[in-house]
């Protein structure tokens, strides 16, 4: 039966606040058309008035017509959700845990649910012209209505209302007012806010030719675009390899199929350079490409989303959120740097957009694409197991070399000065160079701040942030004391808080320690800094790289969204001023990303015609990931961390879920911890999991809630997690006591 032919018609709608199901609501007559699956609606819940998305036609509950409320309207014209979309959200609730309503809210932009307007661009143009008497009537009696009618008649084409108002001072009613007489006629067009669009687009010439190995890459990933059928391709390149020229052969590919593409990126700070480069390679096509991240204005986003919607454009290149853009006939996903971990959502829902890319490719028989000079060993691992198609290139192009890299043994650096060194005299003596010789230089350091904490040497204390457990950074900007996870900030003290020694001191240091040591060594090059306290201004990614793309700067200094796919030709030297603070950081996955990091960073240099070198600074110059490093020996890492992992049931042998119990009273939390535990092993003795803990978390406080923590290691999430929500639902609940699933964590602090 045609659940359309039904009376009353019946759609189940799921509410953003409504407890995370679906309720059932009659169609009326009004919105019969547009209440269709995916739909944004506005319905009556309790009391209260509840923004939703009508989930399926007909409802499979059996609900007494008198009890049927009416949907109050369709807020869009189109659908908010995409088929796929609608079949994501479940999905995405159930692997993470998530209630569906909190999903939902993840997916859907806040801008479109809240239904921020359009901008119009009104015009006026001549529509009659009066006769003399008419003419003189309207002279005498409105001086102002004449004086706007000759100024629009003067023109000969129509001109910008808002223009006609600020050249003669008048108000809108004097043009209203003529309109409608019928003397001038308004039109309204759409203007759409556009991301880096004040850049403006510059068609570059004939594309590239492909070398070899490029070929090879975009004939697998163009075979499997032609067959229609869903395929994940790991595409391992070295930096430099030109990974981004096969992106582009795929793209045009599917673009010529007719299909829609997504392209996502780590960081935001990469986003303007690929837009770049995807815009001036597709203008001549007519391709337009938008933007999403979540730096953008309300403006910005709604009318992305639209574009996207209306099916206005086939092109987007995004971060993470962008996976759930509503594209239609998506044929082709990039993720590019796909072994970042900021592709992982750090709140409830905790999805990876990388993973959810995969799925949401396989829903539409569509080919992934996942892009890494160092992939992700979750990734080699599926490639190995032959989930995954594995293509590599191999060279730069061109044949260029990959910079040597140098490693700086900081403790023989520290005997020499008898005392700490933050710039080795190596790095010291490449900096001076590269400035000699009018070329740029990249320096890295993962740690922001003047110093990373302050400690007084009489009596031992060092100043903790009140709400967690981590010490106070310094930053010398403002004279502060901030904490770098809750944001409290304090002054920073002349004198020892605890026993009033003036003797207190700074120890460790970060980017703006390390600033102001260039600007000393240095004096007359032009230094730049990016890290979260410099980056707060909208656009200041995009003003510091592009004045560091036209060779305005000499030196960049950042964390680690400097790190990443960013090229510039103009570098010949990269250097990592501390590696130890990613070896050395309580997590298994440690050493992977330090490989990762000092792989990325040496492959900034060198990427144009002057050849480039890489130097880092260790404490620890024999550590595995470092010497893998520099010998550029991804395969040996590969299998040294493997079976590192393997030894210990780690990722990608097995699934981590981790379960975070958080409150106010750490007894509390800790009881609860460990009473849960019990009652899941009660429930399933010598079950498909295995449990760890609970067991404090690294970081034993944050924002005033203490932290313990319990891991489940699995073969499959969607086995285990029903078994925990079970549990879960049955265990009694403590107002006090938050606890937290996240499977396939990034992180474990």
């Amino acid at each position: 039966m045609d659940l359309f032919t039904e009376k009353p018609r019946v759609v189940e709608v799921l509410p953003l606040d409504g407890g995370g199901r679906p309720y059932a609501y009659r169609v009326p007559p009004e919105w019969a058309e547009k209440a269709v699956p995916g739909a944004l609606a506005l319905v009556p819940l309790g009391r209260t008035t509840r923004t939703g998305v009508v989930w399926r036609l007909g409802s499979g509950e059996d609900v007494p017509e008198a009890k049927l409320r009416d949907i109050t309207k369709i807020v869009h014209e189109t659908p908010v959700l995409t088929p796929d979309l609608l079949r994501i959200i479940p999905w995405i609730s159930g692997y993470y845990a998530a209630p569906m309503n909190s999903v939902l809210e993840s997916v859907l932009p806040a801008v479109v649910r809240r239904g921020v307007k359009p901008v119009l661009r009104r015009s006026l143009e001549v529509a009659r012209v009066p006769d003399a008497e008419a003419w003189a009537k309207i002279s005498k009696r409105s001086p102002k209505r004449a004086a706007v009618y000759e100024f629009v008649r003067e023109r000969g084409e129509p001109v910008e209302r808002d223009a006609v108002l600020a050249a003669l001072n008048v108000t809108g009613g004097v043009v209203d007012a003529l309109v409608m007489e019928g003397l001038l006629r308004e039109t309204a067009e759409r203007v759409d806010r556009e991301a880096y669009g004040d850049e403006g687009v510059r068609p570059t010439g004939a594309p590239p030719v492909l070398n070899e190995e490029q070929s090879a890459a975009a004939a697998v990933i163009g075979e499997a675009l032609d067959a229609q059928a869903h395929r994940t391709i790991l595409l391992h390149g070295v930096t430099g390899a030109g990974k981004t020229e096969v992106y582009i052969a795929a793209i045009d590919r599917a673009l010529a199929a007719g299909g829609s593409v997504l392209f996502l990126v780590p960081e935001v700070a990469l986003t303007p350079q690929t837009v770049g480069r995807l815009r001036a390679r597709l203008a001549t096509e007519g391709q337009r490409v938008v933007v999403w991240h979540s730096h953008l204005s309300d403006g910005e986003r709604f009318d992305a989303w639209m574009a996207v919607a209306r099916g206005e454009c086939r092109v987007v290149v995004g971060a993470r959120s962008a996976v759930f853009l509503p594209l239609n006939n998506l044929r082709l996903v990039v993720v590019d740097e796909e072994h970042e971990s900021s592709f992982k959502q750090g709140e409830t829902p905790f999805y990876h957009g990388r993973d959810v890319a995969v799925y949401r490719a396989s829903l539409n028989k569509a080919v992934c694409v996942l892009g890494s000079a160092t992939p992700s060993l979750e990734s080699m691992a599926n490639a190995r197991a032959g989930k995954y198609a594995l293509v590599r290139l191999t060279k730069r192009v061109d044949d260029r070399p990959l910079p040597p890299m140098r490693i700086v043994d900081m403790k023989r650096e520290m005997l020499k000065a008898k005392g700490p060194v933050l710039i080795s005299k190596e790095l010291e003596i490449a900096l001076r160079e590269r400035l000699d010789k009018g070329e740029q230089s990249i320096l890295f350091l993962n740690r922001r701040g003047h110093a990373r904490a302050v400690i007084c040497p009489d009596c031992g204390h060092v100043v903790q942030c009140p709400h967690c457990s981590v010490s106070m950074t310094y930053h010398r900007t403002d004279e502060t004391l901030r904490c770098h996870l809750c944001d409290h900030t304090e002054r920073a003290p002349s004198v020892c808080p605890a026993c009033r020694s003036p003797k207190i001191r700074h120890k460790g240091y970060g980017t703006q320690r390390a600033e102001d040591v260039l600007r000393e060594l240095f004096p007359k090059a032009r230094i730049a800094r990016i890290d979260a306290d410099t980056m707060r201004q909208k656009d200041g990614f995009r003003r510091v790289l592009t004045a560091f793309r036209n060779h305005e700067l000499d030196i960049l200094l950042g964390t680690q969204m400097i790190a990443k796919g960013l090229d510039f030709h103009g570098v010949t030297l990269a250097a990592v001023i501390d590696a130890d603070i990613s070896l050395h950081a309580p997590d298994f996955r440690a050493a992977e990303r330090t490989f990762q990091l000092l792989t990325q960073v040496a492959g900034r240099a060198g990427r144009g015609g002057l050849a480039g070198e890489v130097i880092v600074q260790t404490m620890t110059p024999a550590a595995g990931p470092i010497q893998y490093a520099k010998k550029g020996d991804y395969e040996g890492f590969l299998e040294d961390e493997l079976e590192q992992r393997r030894e210990y049931d780690y990722p990608p042998h097995r699934h981590l879920i981790r379960h975070l119990f958080r409150g106010p009273n750490p007894e509390k939390v800790s009881f609860y911890a460990e009473q849960f535990a019990r009652a899941l092993e009660a429930a399933h003795p010598g079950g498909v999991f295995e449990l760890r803990g609970p067991a404090p978390c690294p970081i034993e406080k944050i924002q005033d809630n203490y932290r313990f923590q319990i891991w489940y290691c699995c073969d499959r999430v969607t086995r285990v997690m029903p078994c925990i929500l079970k549990v879960r639902h049955a265990f009694p609940a403590d107002d006090e006591v938050v606890d937290i699933l996240d499977s396939d964590p990034t992180e474990t602090s």
